[in-house]
């Protein structure tokens, strides 16, 4: 499994079968099989996390297909592209058949984000791959701490869906901007499901706070599997439980 971090949040996964794209708005994306089908999701209409740009990417390709949040507007689709348009919403779990033929499936299940849309857990050539979106601990400093405890709880009651699951690959935010709670919601996650590789994002650019968190007592248990990612276009290639840097 290749990975290539492109941009914020978005991610190519390079799977023996089909390459799946998360969450891309800008960025270079490393040059495509043109044989290889291409799965483009989108966890909600964000600015950060869509782009109309992805009606595009396909171009070229044989087979491409879309996983999008409900809360982006229908209309944005082009005709020609809605036959290879799933919409979801949170709490639900649909197979996607790809491959031309329809002889390759993914399952992707959703989870109800704590901003909007949802977040993806996807399953498919034997591996499963979580991508949060906006589900967070959005624990603000000028929030109160009323909203912050509900905030909290909220987030807990869904990464309990996932509690004792094995996930290969997930893709968590480490948000800079929420100061001394900018680990909350990445460390409950680590501590709930069992990740083998777990690649921070939403880092505004500030990937310092990959490093900070590793550093601290808290990440312990885990911290040799947060993946260090220090710039846009870096690619990783893992191995069962070994990573190959590039």
């Amino acid at each position: 499994m290749k990975i290539t971090y492109v941009h914020h949040s978005a991610f190519l996964v390079e799977l023996s079968s089909a390459a799946l794209l998360f969450d891309y708005t800008q960025g270079t994306i490393p040059k495509l099989d043109m044989n290889k089908p291409l799965i483009i999701f989108a966890s909600h209409r964000h600015g950060d996390h869509y782009s109309e740009k992805i009606f595009d990417l396909g171009a070229g390709l044989r087979d491409v297909h879309y996983v999008l949040s409900d809360d982006i507007s229908k209309k944005k689709v082009r005709e020609e592209l809605r036959e290879r348009t799933l919409f979801v919403k949170p709490g639900e779990t649909v197979r996607l058949l790809y491959n031309d033929g329809g002889n390759k499936q993914l399952e992707v299940t959703t989870f109800d984000s704590t901003d909007e849309g949802v977040a993806f857990l996807v399953k498919g050539d034997g591996a499963a791959i979580y991508h949060a979106g906006d589900l967070n601990n959005w624990r603000w400093e000028g929030e109160t701490e009323d909203w912050n405890r509900d905030m909290a709880r909220k987030y807990s009651l869904e990464v309990d869906k996932l509690a004792g699951m094995k996930i290969d690959v997930a893709f968590l935010p480490l948000d800079p901007r929420q100061e001394g709670a900018f680990y909350l919601g990445f460390d409950e996650f680590m501590r709930k499901a069992e990740v083998l590789h777990a690649f921070p994002m939403h880092c505004w650019g500030n990937f310092s706070v990959i490093g900070q968190l590793k550093a601290m007592e808290v990440s312990a248990p885990y911290r040799d599997r947060i993946i260090m990612i220090e710039r846009d276009g870096e690619s990783f290639i893992l191995e069962q439980e070994n990573q190959i840097h590039e």
